[in-house]
């Protein structure tokens, strides 16, 4: 069977999305085709984002492959599952084009994963895939009926829950060279403009936490380290590709001794997410000698009450939490300290703390008005299991109760019903 793998070219224009507008290599689709092609079957990536393609263009590819199904992604890559566009404006656009020219069409992503029946509506696809999707689209293949495939929505009805993928064994991801070239974009890398390629990796998936705003509860969620001897195979490959930084797209990138250290002997930087109160200062030391200069640290809410309200489990207080911040500065060039909008937070601490990070050189944001994405316990907690509303009702709340937004978004968000339109532009 031949499959192209679609990333659509997208656009943000009146979007909440909260995640980085620059193109990211598609993980998902990198192991989704290695998967594939092990098990006897053809798969092309087409990026439509990363290689700057019109629909048209993007139209033109896919027909030129004569795909036998075409998988059309909900999210601009993995790194955004838990922070995609609310909205299925783009994928909807392209699976509109792309229809009479890609066989059998499914879609993959965290829409899908949430709120399957809605997103098999909204798109016309012949199948969604629910949860993490690599293993499942190789399932697809290999099977005449659809409806019988776990962890797959189709027009007969939901089969099971989303997927989790065994993740472990999946192999180290190599890049064709034009797509490494095309890749200048360094994500979350603030002290030095980039001199050569960037890329991303995932060294583990899922975190063990539950906090209360991440949309993690149906893909991505339970916690899996890949090995490292695969891990150095992809990261070598990358670098004699030229890739000078690699950004972890990890859920929370947790200390990893054995893989600082082969870091620490190639000649590539690199950025995380992570917690800071895991971290103890001798692997702080080591993350900046391994080549760290990108720090994303949540802390969230400077208050006990704010944290347990977010279900943080924090095992530090903010005194605590500050000083680990600072050291972590004086180890890696650029650190930041996530803060969400909180009531237990007044604005004259924020105000004081914020001055006080900045004075050590920690950059900490003005707090962010929480999203409560579908597949969230924020979400859970206020409305219950989502149901086919369940973007539309996030978004409303979101516009309902905020009046000024963070400042990465579009000034002018939109209701999801009026950017779904297919004829709007």
């Amino acid at each position: 069977m031949k499959f192209a793998l679609v990333n659509p070219p997208w656009s943000f224009d009146g979007s909440i999305y909260f995640g980085c507008r620059d193109p990211h290599l598609p993980l998902e689709f990198g192991y989704a085709k290695m998967l594939l092609e092990q098990a006897g079957h053809e798969a092309e990536i087409i990026d439509a984002q990363l290689f700057g393609l019109s629909l048209e263009e993007t139209r033109r590819r896919v027909a030129d492959l004569h795909p036998d199904a075409t998988v059309v992604t909900t999210a601009p890559s993995y790194l955004f599952w838990r922070c995609a566009p609310p909205e299925l404006r783009v994928p909807i656009r392209t699976v509109v084009a792309l229809k009479d020219v890609g066989g059998r069409m499914v879609a993959v992503g965290p829409h899908g994963s949430t709120t399957p029946q809605a997103t098999l509506r909204k798109l016309g696809v012949e199948a969604v895939v629910m949860g993490e999707c690599e293993e499942v689209l190789v399932a697809l293949a290999q099977a005449a009926d659809w409806t019988v495939v776990p962890h797959v929505c189709t027009a007969e009805g939901v089969n099971g829950g989303p997927a989790a993928a065994r993740f472990t064994d999946l192999p180290a991801l190599h890049w064709p060279d034009e797509w490494i070239r095309r890749h200048q974009h360094h994500h979350h890398r603030f002290d030095a403009q980039p001199g050569g390629p960037g890329a991303e990796m995932e060294a583990s998936r899922g975190c063990p936490y539950n906090c209360t705003f991440c949309a993690k509860e149906n893909f991505r969620d339970v916690y899996r380290k890949r090995p490292v001897p695969v891990l150095v195979e992809e990261l070598d490959g990358l670098v004699a590709q030229g890739v000078e930084y690699i950004y972890f797209i990890d859920e929370i990138f947790l200390p990893n001794e054995p893989l600082l250290q082969a870091l620490a002997e190639r000649p590539v930087t690199f950025g995380i997410q992570t917690r800071l109160d895991l971290w103890k200062p001798p692997m702080i030391e080591l993350l900046g000698k391994a080549g760290c200069v990108s720090i994303e640290a949540g802390v969230e809410s400077l208050s006990v009450e704010g944290r347990a309200a977010l279900d943080k489990k924090c095992r530090m207080g903010t005194d605590e939490l500050s000083q680990r911040l600072i050291l972590a500065k004086q180890a890696v060039p650029f650190v930041q300290a996530n803060l969400i909008l909180s009531e237990h937070d007044t604005q004259e601490r924020i105000a004081a703390w914020r001055d006080h990070m900045r004075a050590h050189g920690v950059w900490a944001n003005d707090p962010v008005p929480l999203f409560p994405y579908p597949g969230s316990p924020e979400y859970r907690l206020r409305w219950g299991l989502p149901d086919d509303d369940a973007w539309e009702r996030a978004v409303d709340h979101y516009l309902t109760h905020h009046s000024a937004f963070c400042d990465f978004q579009d000034q002018a968000p939109r209701p999801i019903r009026e950017l779904e339109t297919v004829g709007d532009a």
